[in-house]
């Protein structure tokens, strides 16, 4: 689903939607004078630092930092997309998300979208009866002999696809089976059923629906495996068998551990291990790490301990360093030769199988003694050998403290001064961002202040023409992001600070423009203009005060040109 989105409907469903009604349908609000609060559910905390603000139609905790508008709460308490947190929101409220003409997204699609979800929950139902009658028992038979409990089987959807060639097409549509990748189309046109006499694994998404399937067979045939092909609806570098039903259980997981197969995420739930995905076949994807990080801040792939497995787990690490910003951690659970974590965990336990996780080497050092493990670095031609190998790896990784660690680690491995550190990353205005993160009990500075009022009050850019204020000679940390807000304010226009917020969605002042919002200026309801005029007018004293300290300073030091001489006069004629 790939279609744009009008902006301007965007901008109206922010308007129209109640943030406090909407996050009290997911988070029991109460109200504390003109704010509502609650604790917050983006991080473990005692007491209430959650507050939502009817007037500013925007949310923050004062405890993790987290803020934003509707959408931003679907999306990081939904763990959805955009796209998916616009259509939610607007389900919330009753509407259709229309789509903009000439994008590759048609009228149609949304109903065509909706065929092929609708057919494959019947299909996975199906399977689900089969279980219970004919053939069925056979597949029945296997997951007792696997241990599998019949609860778990029911939480998984577990089900039987029939050893008969047409089984579905004589139940359900044929070009909605077909567009769902569940018939095969032979060359002369005739249909047959994809999976047959499979024990199979429905596949669903984040939001529940099933968009695919997974199935075993249970005798020593080939595939042993088969998946689902790839749909309108289903990308296997895109999806994990077994996150919808891990977010189920615990939306906000400690960490997830990634196995390889279906079974091995049946097999570690029945022993009460659940935190577990698999990928479908494929080799895990930077899509794919990215949106685990996005329910826990620890991943830990689990690979056998052959050949194979030390090659899938370092696609993995590979894949993985350009997702490892700051605060996010990756390991590596190497098992013992011959297992794999269903014999594992049976021959362990669950203890014993969680402490692995534990041990479980974290990538930094996976990562060198991969690269490392086979090379003589007494040698020169070793470390040089260990450099070419691992300089463009390290590279990829965000920039950060622990990309300057991978690099200081490099270094001393190879011996060599040659492996420079890279540049600290430059951040626009860093002494003004460095100030927004601080507590809320210290007052903003004078900067903020207007910056924050602005963002919050988007309406309150009238006030500058109103009262006839010019901000020509201001000059402070924030000035650039000042100017790009009442530029914005300007185009867009924004009803409220929650439609301004969207404005910056994904821009390079997104963060700054969010921690802003938030901030806690203790002003009366109703004295926000009267703020900020004053505020505004303190501000370019200030600026003005400062020039005219620089330009004194300089006249003594070496002389003033002619037009410094006559911004120097107009400056004293305004202190007089």
């Amino acid at each position: 689903m790939s279609g744009r989105i009008p902006r301007q409907f965007i901008d109206d469903l922010l308007v129209r939607v109640d943030i406090v009604d909407l996050i009290d349908s997911h988070v029991p609000l109460k109200k504390t004078g003109s704010n509502f609060v609650a604790r917050c559910p983006f991080h473990t905390e005692k007491t209430p630092s959650f507050s939502v603000s009817r007037g500013k139609q925007m949310y923050h905790c004062f405890g993790c930092g987290a803020s934003g508008n509707a959408i931003s709460f679907l999306m990081d308490y939904s763990h959805l997309g955009f796209v998916e947190a616009v259509e939610d929101l607007a389900a919330f409220v009753g509407v259709d998300v229309p789509r903009e003409i000439g994008g590759d997204f048609s009228a149609s699609d949304k109903e065509d979208f909706t065929r092929l979800y609708a057919v494959l929950e019947d299909v996975a139902a199906f399977y689900v009866d089969q279980l219970r009658t004919g053939d069925g028992r056979i597949a029945v038979d296997y997951l007792k002999a696997r241990g599998v409990s019949g609860e778990v089987a029911r939480d998984f959807g577990l089900g039987y696809a029939p050893q008969a060639w047409d089984v579905l097409l004589g139940r359900f549509e044929r070009d909605a089976l077909i567009d769902a990748g569940m018939l095969v189309v032979r060359e002369d046109g005739k249909v047959y059923d994809r999976f047959r006499g499979r024990l199979m694994f429905p596949i669903r998404d984040k939001r529940k629906r099933v968009i695919g399937f997974g199935g075993r067979v249970l005798d020593d045939s080939l595939p042993k495996y088969l998946n689902s092909p790839e749909t309108a609806i289903f990308s296997k570098g895109k999806e994990l068998y077994g996150l919808c039903e891990l977010l189920q259980k615990k939306s906000r997981p400690e960490r997830i551990l990634i196995v390889e197969g279906y079974m091995d995420v049946i097999a570690l739930a029945q022993y009460g291990v659940a935190n577990v995905v698999a990928t479908l076949g494929t080799a895990t994807s930077k899509t794919q790490i990215d949106m685990l990080f996005r329910y826990a801040s620890e991943l830990v792939f689990c690979f056998d301990g052959d050949n194979a497995g030390r090659q899938a787990a370092w696609k993995a690490v590979d894949a993985a360093l350009s997702c490892l910003r700051d605060g996010r951690q990756i390991k590596i659970m190497l098992l013992p030769q011959g297992h794999d974590p269903d014999s594992l965990i049976r021959d362990e336990g669950k203890a014993g199988f969680e402490q692995r996780i534990e041990q479980a080497q974290v990538l930094s050092d996976y990562f060198f003694d991969f690269l490392a493990g086979p090379l003589n670095l007494s040698s020169i031609e070793g470390r040089s050998q260990l450099m070419t190998a691992a300089r463009p790896q390290v590279e990829k990784i965000p920039p950060g403290y622990f990309k300057d660690m991978m690099w200081r680690r490099l270094r001393e491995l190879a011996g060599s001064r040659v492996v420079e550190l890279p540049e600290k990353p430059s951040t626009l205005n860093r002494q003004f961002q460095g100030k927004v993160g601080k507590a809320k009990t210290q007052r903003p500075s004078l900067g903020r202040r207007v910056l924050a009022l602005l963002i919050q009050r988007p309406e309150l850019a009238q006030v500058l023409a109103q009262r006839h204020l010019s901000l020509e000679g201001l000059k402070f940390a924030g000035q650039e992001l000042l100017e790009d807000v009442l530029r914005r304010i300007a185009l867009e226009k924004p009803e409220n600070g929650a439609i301004l917020l969207e404005a910056y969605r994904g821009s390079s002042y997104e963060k700054t423009v969010n921690a802003l919002a938030g901030v806690e200026l203790d002003i009366p309801e109703g004295g926000e203009e009267a703020e900020f005029f004053g505020a505004v007018i303190q501000l370019l004293k200030q600026s003005r005060q400062e020039k005219l300290t620089e330009l004194l300073a300089k006249e003594g030091r070496e002389g003033l040109n002619a037009e410094e001489k006559q911004v120097l006069r107009a400056l004293l004629r305004e202190r007089l």
